[in-house]
């Protein structure tokens, strides 16, 4: 599924978060700088869709309390759940704010959006 263009999504991404990058690896280091220096921890989140990669299921909730020191992709980005009374990194991909700042929430739609173009 594509997404809707969004012009102004469109705009934030190319000026803000991958401007003066060259090529992928450089593009998810500025998505990873985005991402860490926009989303304010800790905040509740819910499973959009199962992952092979994570354990956790449809529509559970978790509160997300960082970004692990993981190398990011340009198609995977990790934040730091507490799951099962332990610390546990997961795609950022699976998950949609439930409980969130608005800026958390345009960030996290702005991964999401990216993803899908």
């Amino acid at each position: 599924m594509t997404a809707d263009r969004d012009e102004e999504r469109d705009e934030r991404i190319s000026m803000e978060i991958i401007v003066d990058t060259y090529g992928p690896e450089e593009q998810a280091m500025g998505w990873h700088a985005y991402l860490d220096d926009t989303l304010e921890f800790p905040f509740e989140a819910r499973c959009r869709t199962e992952r092979e990669e994570s354990p956790l299921k449809k529509d559970e909730t978790v509160r997300v309390v960082g970004m692990p020191r993981t190398d990011p992709t340009l198609r995977q980005q990790f934040v730091t759940i507490e799951w099962k009374n332990r610390k546990l990194g997961v795609p950022l991909k699976q998950l949609e704010p439930v409980d969130a700042s608005s800026d958390t929430e345009q960030a996290i739609g702005d991964w999401h959006y990216w993803l899908e173009r």
